[in-house]
Order: C-alpha cells, then sequence, then structure tokens
C-alpha cells in the first residue's frame, strides 16, 4: 500500500536529499548513471534515491575505509535498517540518504517484504564466505532480485493501484531475472576481488584461480537465459522506463558477450570491462530507440 501521495510537492529537505543520492549515483556507476538519465522524472529520483540505498548498505558491508570488525559492521547495518524501517514508516530522516528512500518507497508502494530480504543478504555477507545452491539463490533474491522489484514498483507508481497491482504481478518474473543477471554478471567479473580482497566466494564449486571455459560458459549460460527472459518483459514496461531498463539490460549483456570471451584464466585474475565508447553505443542505441 502507498503511504504517501504520488503528487506530494517536495520541500527543501527532500530536494537536498534527492540530490545527494544523485551524486551517489553519478560517482559509483558510470553504467547505471547513463542509464537513469533515460528514465523520465519522477522515476527517475526514485530509482536513484533505491540506489542509493544499496549503496550505503554496500558500503557498510565492504568498504575498506571502514576500520570495522565483522561485528561492528553487522551493528552499523542494523542501525541502518531499523532507520530505513522507521523512516519509512514516519516520512523522515536525519540520514539524507534513507530520508530519500523512504520517500520513495512511501510513494510507491515498497514494504518490508522487499526491503528485510534485501538486508538480510547484506547481512550474509558479513557471516558466510561460500555458497551452495541453495543459499547462491536466496542471496541473489534478498541482493538483487527485490532491488528490481523495487524498482519495478517505482515504474509502475504513476499507474492507478489496481491496474499497477496487476501489472507488477504481470512483469515480476522479469524484474527479477533480470535483477539476478545483472548481480551474476557482478559476481563472474569481480570473481577475483570478491576472493583475494574480501574473502568470498560466490558461486559453488569454482575456485576463481582455477576457472575453467566450461565453467565460465555455465555461468554465463545461466546468465544469457535470464537476460533473454527479461528482454521479453521490457517492451511492456511503461514508455517512463521501457528505454533506460532496455539500455541496462543491454550493457550487462556487452559486458556477458566480453567475459565469454575472454579466456577463463584472465576472469580469474583482471576486472573484465566494456569499453567507454561501446557503452556510449548502446547508450545512444537506446536514446534513438524512441518508445519502443
Amino acid at each position: 500500500m502507498r503511504t504517501g501521495t504520488r503528487h506530494d510537492a517536495p520541500s527543501l529537505y527532500d530536494s537536498a536529499a534527492d540530490h545527494a543520492t544523485a551524486q551517489i549515483v553519478e560517482d559509483y556507476s558510470t553504467s547505471f548513471s547513463r542509464a537513469c538519465r533515460l528514465l523520465a522524472e519522477p522515476v527517475r529520483t526514485h530509482v536513484r534515491s533505491i540506489y542509493g540505498l544499496v549503496r550505503l548498505a554496500d558500503e557498510i558491508v565492504d568498504a575498506d575505509s571502514l576500520d570495522l570488525t565483522p561485528a561492528e559492521r553487522a551493528t552499523q547495518l542494523s542501525d541502518l535498517e531499523a532507520e530505513t524501517a522507521h523512516a519509512m514508516a514516519r516520512g523522515f530522516s536525519t540520514n539524507l540518504v534513507v530520508h530519500s528512500f523512504a520517500r520513495t518507497a512511501r510513494q510507491c508502494g515498497i514494504d518490508a517484504t522487499l526491503v528485510t530480504p534485501f538486508f538480510a543478504s547484506m547481512r550474509t555477507d558479513l557471516e558466510r564466505t561460500e555458497h551452495d545452491a541453495g543459499s547462491l539463490d536466496t542471496y541473489v533474491y534478498g541482493s538483487a532480485e527485490v532491488v528490481g522489484l523495487m524498482c519495478l514498483r517505482a515504474f509502475l507508481a504513476e499507474e492507478d493501484a489496481s491496474t499497477g497491482d496487476a501489472r507488477y504481478a504481470e512483469l515480476l518474473p522479469g524484474a527479477r531475472r533480470l535483477g539476478a543477471a545483472f548481480q551474476k554478471v557482478n559476481f563472474l567479473r569481480d570473481i577475483a576481488a570478491d576472493h583475494d580482497t574480501l574473502g568470498r566466494t560466490y558461486f559453488p564449486g569454482v575456485v576463481p584461480a582455477e576457472l575453467t571455459e566450461s565453467q565460465r560458459d555455465v555461468l554465463l549460460d545461466d546468465i544469457d537465459a535470464d537476460l533473454a527472459a527479461a528482454a521479453q518483459a521490457i517492451a511492456a514496461l511503461p514508455a517512463s522506463s521501457r528505454r533506460a531498463v532496455r539500455c541496462a539490460h543491454d550493457l550487462f549483456a556487452a559486458l556477458s558477450h566480453r567475459l565469454r570471451a575472454t579466456p577463463a584464466g584472465e576472469i580469474g585474475t583482471r576486472r573484465v570491462r566494456v569499453s567507454t565508447p561501446a557503452k556510449a553505443r548502446i547508450v545512444l542505441r537506446a536514446m534513438l530507440s524512441g518508445a519502443r
């Protein structure tokens, strides 16, 4: 249920919070920032607000600049989760990022069924260094699929409530699979850093330094199947978000293609990237695609 109204006028504090999250998007992810620019307002601000909270939680869990023990990080994460819940209930936080997210959550119908699994997965990174198939599925759902569902709520926020709920149910599988694909692409691209720097291995039975071509291809086959399924749902998104989501999809599909063309031994030792000119071509193609 939405607890705010879609036409709430932002206060000066609201605008400051939104600007803060926009800067986080710009600084942390050039690809995501480019895709966000293709979103119409107010969807653009809502998606940036979601990403801002995600980045803040991730910073608590992973940032090596924080001289904190795992237990201290867990306390910080619990504090952030509690503050997020309180802000979603009351519509205000002294934390600008949390305030911006809470305003989005209230206007778009994002509730604890999506927020709680997200924080659970973030907490898993402090407690677990290896995964089996079941724990990986649970982790990916909480860390990525629910983020896709939060964004879907934002995409549909301007629709009539009854229509929006039906459309949400229709598009939910595609949103989940797109979020899963993004996360698993990142796992494969960052497989060496996750293992060597953070001490984590996400893919069961895969040793980063011993990654084989066969293992790489099995992982990418799964990722590409998710991307293909998600692509089918993109055409049904509102025009206000369709180009941006297609752009994000295509950027990650290009990264998947680059990973498949990279020898497995190199993936385990260096971060594979899509070149800046290639990214620019993908963004331009999305811009010229209209609302198709």
